[in-house]
């Protein structure tokens, strides 16, 4: 059965669950409970019941395929996405990859990310330009997730700086892949942008330049990201954001021996976080 465009599961999700929230899945086996520490072969098992414990609470799921792959646990990230589909099936998945290359590759990366693991949506990295992304769009209905400000301090580097333009002061690199997304890249309805909640007021210019393309928004919790001013930077009625959180809701049951209690305690994370979220597009 064909799934609903990534746009769609968007926007149902949010309606169905009201939250923003997404739970970014990010194991790491050494922060894992009890008899399960340091083992990569409890990396399913782990994640499968943060999954069953927040299911009911998010917009979306972003497992971060590096931190699969370096395990040697791809096969446990393929059953971990089919687990999802079976006890959250509207719950759309984004795989975290930031790929970026062009050609055979690109459409290696493609098939890997949407065949293989059947993702919803994928975050890509656009240095390489339009054609790096176009073997992704062949993939109707699927999203596209574009690098664009980072929530990083070194993305400033190479995101804030100025390109030579008409204009009397230029415009900033994330400003010219904000405008690209919102224009020529996204002839097929499929891209959205990644934006750090740690800088707020590019956020709201990401905004102004892409009204209507949904913003990825890693950086609160364990980066310290203000929520409020995110979601009150980002969000609009028809403009999705899907606020990330890991760390802070993977791991909020601390040293606590029991499987059961590390899912117990991001549920509560998960929660607070996604009522905190609520609050802010309210207010």
């Amino acid at each position: 059965m064909t799934r609903p465009a990534f746009t769609a599961q968007l926007a149902a999700a949010e309606a169905r669950a009201q939250s923003l929230l997404c739970v970014g899945l990010d194991p790491e086996p050494a922060r894992f409970p009890g008899a399960w520490r340091g083992d990569p072969r409890r990396i399913f098992d782990f994640c499968a019941g943060i999954v069953d414990a927040t299911r009911d609470l998010v917009l979306a799921f972003k497992p971060q395929i590096a931190h699969f792959a370096a395990h040697r646990a791809e096969e446990q990230l393929e059953r971990l996405i089919a687990h999802i589909r079976e006890v959250a099936p509207d719950v759309p998945v984004i795989l975290d990859a930031k790929r970026g290359d062009v050609g055979s590759t690109a459409e290696n990366y493609a098939r890997e990310a949407f065949e293989r693991y059947d993702a919803d949506a994928l975050t890509l990295s656009p240095f390489m330009g339009t054609d790096s992304l176009e073997p992704y769009m062949r993939y109707a209905g699927r999203g596209l997730i574009v690098l664009c400000r980072t929530s990083n301090p070194g993305g400033s580097d190479l995101q804030a700086q100025r390109l030579m333009t008409d204009t009397p002061e230029g415009e900033f690199v994330y400003e010219r892949i904000a405008r690209l997304a919102a224009g020529e890249w996204n002839r097929g309805g499929q891209v959205g942008l990644v934006v750090g909640a740690t800088y707020p007021r590019e956020l709201a210019r990401v905004r102004e330049l892409a009204p209507t393309l949904p913003l990825l928004i890693p950086g609160i919790g364990a980066q310290g990201g203000d929520a409020e001013a995110t979601v009150r930077a980002g969000w609009r009625p028809g403009a999705p954001v899907i606020v990330s959180s890991s760390r802070a809701i993977l791991y909020a049951g601390g040293d606590a021996p029991e499987a059961a209690a590390h899912a117990e305690a991001a549920r509560a994370a998960a929660m607070a976080t996604r009522r905190l979220l609520q609050s802010a597009r309210r207010s």
